[in-house]
C-alpha cells in the first residue's frame, strides 16, 4: 500500500475518533505528499525514496522547532511538536542503532576504500544513500567522522 492511501485511511480513522493532534500531523504529511506529487516535472506517483526523504525533512523539522520551543520555555508547542513528530516517525522506516549504525558504516567505509578523514565526504555521501530514511544525516557524519578518526 502507498504511503498516500495509508495517509488517507489513517485520517479517516483519527476523524472518528476525534483525535485533532494526530489528525493535524496527518495532513501536513498528506500536504507534503500532495505538493511533490504536483511539482513541475513530477511524475503522477511519487516513489518510495521520494516518500521517505519528504518524511525525514519532516520529522528533521520537527524536532529542531521541539528543541528551539524547549530552549524558549514554550512547553505548549513543544509539546505540539513531539506529539507531530511520533505519527511522522510511524512511517519511517525503524532507525538504526548505533552499533547497527557503526556497523553499516564501516561496510561503507571498506567499500569506498577510504583511509583517513580527508575521504570524510566520499564516505557520508556513500552512506547517506545507503542509509537513507534509517539514520539521521547528522549521526551518520558523527559516526563516520569518529570511525575514520580511529
Amino acid at each position: 500500500m502507498a504511503l498516500k492511501e495509508q495517509i488517507e485511511g489513517d485520517i479517516k480513522k483519527a476523524m472518528l475518533a476525534k483525535n485533532q493532534g494526530e489528525l493535524m500531523a496527518l495532513r501536513s504529511i498528506k500536504s507534503l505528499i500532495l505538493l511533490a506529487e504536483t511539482e513541475k516535472g513530477a511524475k503522477a506517483e511519487i516513489d518510495q525514496e521520494t516518500e521517505i526523504k519528504l518524511l525525514t525533512k519532516a520529522a528533521k523539522q520537527r524536532r529542531e522547532s521541539a528543541e528551539i520551543f524547549g530552549q524558549q520555555n514554550r512547553p505548549e508547542l513543544q509539546e505540539k511538536e513531539l506529539a507531530e513528530l511520533q505519527v511522522i516517525e510511524r512511517y519511517l522506516p525503524k532507525q538504526l542503532s548505533e552499533e547497527e549504525l557503526a556497523a553499516k558504516i564501516k561496510e561503507v567505509i571498506d567499500q569506498v576504500g577510504a583511509k583517513s578523514t580527508a575521504e570524510m565526504g566520499k564516505v557520508i555521501g556513500a552512506a547517506s544513500k545507503a542509509l537513507a530514511g534509517k539514520a539521521d544525516g547528522k549521526a551518520i557524519s558523527e559516526m563516520v567522522k569518529k570511525l575514520l578518526a580511529q
